[in-house]
This record gives C-alpha cells, structure tokens and sequence, in this order.
C-alpha cells in the first residue's frame, strides 16, 4: 500500500461529486444515521466498477463508443431524476423521522448505489488508475487490485460520512429556517443538475 495511492485516493473521493452531495442531503434531511447510510450506499456503488475493471468490462467500456453512451446518459437521466424529485418533494430537507415517517435504509442505500453505478467514468477511472499500482502480469495481481479496491471503498465511506456528519452538526439551525431549507432544496437540486450536465458533455 503506497503512499501515492493513498493520497491520490483521498483527493479523488474528497473532491465533491454526485456522492458528497448525495450524502450531505441526506444528513440535513434525516440526521448523522441517514448520512452514514447515504455513504455506505455510494461506496457499495463502487464495487460493479471494481469488478467491471478486474473481468475487463472496462476495456468494453473504452473500446465501444455506445456502451459508454448508453451507460452514460442512464446516469445522466437518473441525475437529473434525483434533481425533479428534490424540488418536486417539498418534505425532501425536513425531519420525517420527527413526524414518524422514517425513510427505509435500503430506499437510502439504493439511491447511493445507482448513482455511482450509473457513471462510466468510474469504471473507466478504475481502469486507468490501478493498473498504475499494479502489473496486470505480474502473479498475485487480481488480488492485489481487489484490495487496493476495497480501500479506495473504505476511504469513499468515511470521507463521505464525514461530510455527512459535519452537515448534520448544524443540521438543528437549517431546519428551523424554511427560506434557508428551500433554498437548499434548490440548491440540491441545481447541483444534481449540473452533475448530470458534465457527465452529458465528458468524453471517454
């Protein structure tokens, strides 16, 4: 485990994305549990990318232009869903829990899930990026890649979770401000916009 692939771990999974804005979402609308919840499911959504580049997939990925558009403008699509669905649900950034209306972890956990597996540029990150770690000749080398991927994993989780956590803290002085709510709840969803507007125009 070197130092270089831990450090150029932790500045991808620390640079906001789709994950990072997911997760605090979660934990301004439920709390500290739900965030964590929220970054368990981005993380587990790391694994059909890992796989994907270990079976090879990802060299199907690179390869072929309309597997790559296919898979694309999916993610593209469900961004832009999770966007509709935050400004269409006016109890999206509010306490259900307080109202007894708890939001299913598995609903939560799924959510996290798509939104990473519906993103090629993942599978294609994988790609490039182990193989700089590890020789794909060299014995021993699946292995290896799988727990350098499992890492990359556990890093995901708690780099999110402590965003999460964070947005939580403060999480009881957004609440009781509705303008402040509404303006996140567009705030969210302009973001999952934009996320799915540079997934549209990025390139293999």
């Amino acid at each position: 485990m070197s130092i270089a692939f831990l450090l150029t771990t932790l500045v991808v999974v620390a640079t906001p994305g789709t994950g990072v804005v997911y997760t605090l979402a979660a934990a301004l609308s439920r709390g500290r549990r739900a965030s964590a919840v929220a970054a368990f499911g981005c993380a587990l959504g790391i694994v059909p990318h890992l796989l994907a580049t270990v079976t090879g997939v990802a060299a199907v990925l690179h390869a072929s232009a309309t597997a790559f558009q296919v898979l694309k403008y999916a993610g593209v699509a469900y961004l832009l869903y999770m966007a509709w669905a935050t400004l269409r649900d006016k109890e999206a950034l509010t306490v259900g829990e307080e109202r007894g209306e708890p939001v299913p972890a598995r609903r939560v956990i799924l959510r996290g899930v798509l939104i990473n597996i519906l993103n090629p540029k993942l599978t294609l990150f994988f790609f490039a990026f182990l193989p700089q770690f590890v020789d794909p000749g060299q014995a021993g080398a699946l292995p290896r890649m799988l727990v350098l991927g499992g890492v990359f994993m556990l890093v995901s989780f708690v780099v999110f979770a402590g965003y999460g956590f964070l947005a939580a803290s403060v999480r009881s002085h957004v609440i009781s401000r509705p303008r402040v709510m509404a303006w996140l709840r567009r705030s969210f969803a302009g973001s999952f916009v934009a996320l799915g507007a540079k997934l549209a125009f990025t390139a293999r």
